[in-house]
């Protein structure tokens, strides 16, 4: 009896483990990018376009929505006709990745967005709004170029400048900020990292970001444009 009650123990044990590490397993599966998952939608992306007659499957945005999070992929439409149910790690699954289009006009190509990312954005916009009501006036620190600033932090109450992991190179991202209030991720470093070893031409004016998304499953979400230095070659935000 006494051995009984010891096995019994020890089950009850292990299914509580079980149970701790499954939901562990489950959360690290919905944060990573699987060019698998990434393929088997753009199978039924294709598919979709196909029967529709060059129909995307796409959520309806406004016109003037940032291009790499404009044309988000509306899962409801290819599940379960063209595939069984949207990826683990996608957003609709409880996952941290919009999967979007690029390219839509020539040739539909499906990357991913980190959603985590709009969370952060949004932190500080309730933190930068609330400074603004309370002072009249957004808490710029420095002038990066036309209509592009960075933020005093400790003014809104944070004791460093926050930042988010960049899905192209792991490196930590600050923010920026135009006039307006509006909060953007900096991708200098890894547009810096990407212009080294690139070997076509580029243009003073031409928009480097395309770079990040040729070379990478993801997009530079929540980013403003940027260009090349002509003096320099270096990236610079690009003014309008």
């Amino acid at each position: 009896m006494k051995n009984f009650f010891k096995i019994l123990c020890l089950l009850c044990i292990s299914g509580l483990l079980t149970g701790c590490l499954y939901p562990q397993k489950q959360k690290m599966q919905n944060q990573l990018p699987y060019k698998e998952q990434i393929q088997s939608v753009q199978s039924a992306v294709d598919q979709f376009q196909k029967d529709e007659g060059g129909i995307l499957p796409i959520v309806t945005k406004e016109a003037e929505t940032p291009i790499y999070q404009k044309y988000v992929i509306k899962f409801s439409k290819i599940s379960p006709k063209y595939m069984a149910e949207p990826p683990d790690n996608a957003y609709e699954s409880g996952g941290v990745f919009q999967y979007v289009l690029v390219n839509v006009e020539d040739d539909p190509t499906v990357k991913l967005l980190d959603v985590r990312m709009a969370q952060k954005i949004q932190d500080i916009s309730l933190r930068l709004k609330a400074y603004q009501q309370s002072k009249g006036y957004p808490p710029f620190k420095e002038r990066l170029a036309d209509n592009v600033f960075t933020l005093d932090y400790e003014k809104m109450g944070l004791k460093e400048a926050p930042t988010v992991t960049s899905p192209f190179s792991q490196k930590d991202l600050y923010f920026v900020v135009d006039g307006g209030g509006n909060i953007f991720v900096d991708y200098t470093p890894d547009l810096y990292d990407v212009l080294q070893g690139h070997d076509g031409d580029i243009n003073p004016g031409d928009d480097i970001r395309e770079l990040l998304v040729q070379n990478s499953e993801f997009v530079p979400a929540y980013s403003l444009p940027y260009t090349i230095d002509k003096k320099t070659n270096n990236p610079k935000f690009l003014s309008k």
